[in-house]
């Protein structure tokens, strides 16, 4: 699988199936091992940030820089499990685990009122003034029994969107 050149295996495929906890059919892992290689235009095996830049759903992304964090240097595998959070199948506690990922930046498994700000500005631009966020993601908190001062655990954010009656319909199409 490192170079993308090669077909994949049975036993690659289900490696990968695997890997992302069964996330994706055999047919639908086939189809994401054709957009990697489609995307791996060097052929070294990895994706590199420019050429995820170069989708253009991507590119255009209000938070294309913080999932570049993510995805600079994805092999097949861990490609494949970052889509997954994406899949009909994953549950909402997958759903939220990534959406953690994204709001803590800078990995330290906490989620900041500079974090939430900042993924805010991202989403709103201009559109909302610096007090208008500030404002809003503290109001949450509030009604969220958190305070501003407060750094929000994975599990605290799980409660708070769990609460929410949130419900994630995003799907990655695979054909």
């Amino acid at each position: 699988m490192g170079n993308t050149s090669s077909m994949l295996t049975q036993y690659d495929i289900e490696e990968v199936q695997e890997h992302c906890n069964n996330m994706f059919s055999q047919h639908e892992i086939v189809s994401l091992y054709e957009r990697f290689c489609a995307l791996d235009r060097n052929g070294k095996g990895f994706i590199s940030a420019d050429e995820f830049l170069s989708v253009p759903e991507f590119a255009v992304n209000p938070l294309s820089k913080r999932l570049l964090t993510m995805l600079d240097g994805l092999n097949f595998k861990d490609f494949v499990s970052f889509l997954s959070a994406f899949s009909s199948r994953a549950n909402l506690q997958q759903k939220i685990e990534f959406i953690f990922k994204v709001y803590d930046s800078d990995g330290n498994g906490k989620v900041t009122l500079r974090d939430i700000l900042e993924v805010l500005q991202d989403l709103t631009g201009s559109f909302i003034s610096e007090e208008q966020r500030q404002q809003v993601v503290g109001q949450v908190l509030e009604e969220a029994g958190y305070s501003k001062g407060c750094a929000l655990t994975i599990e605290d954010f799980m409660k708070i969107l769990g609460k929410s009656g949130l419900k994630m319909e995003v799907e990655v199409p695979v054909d």
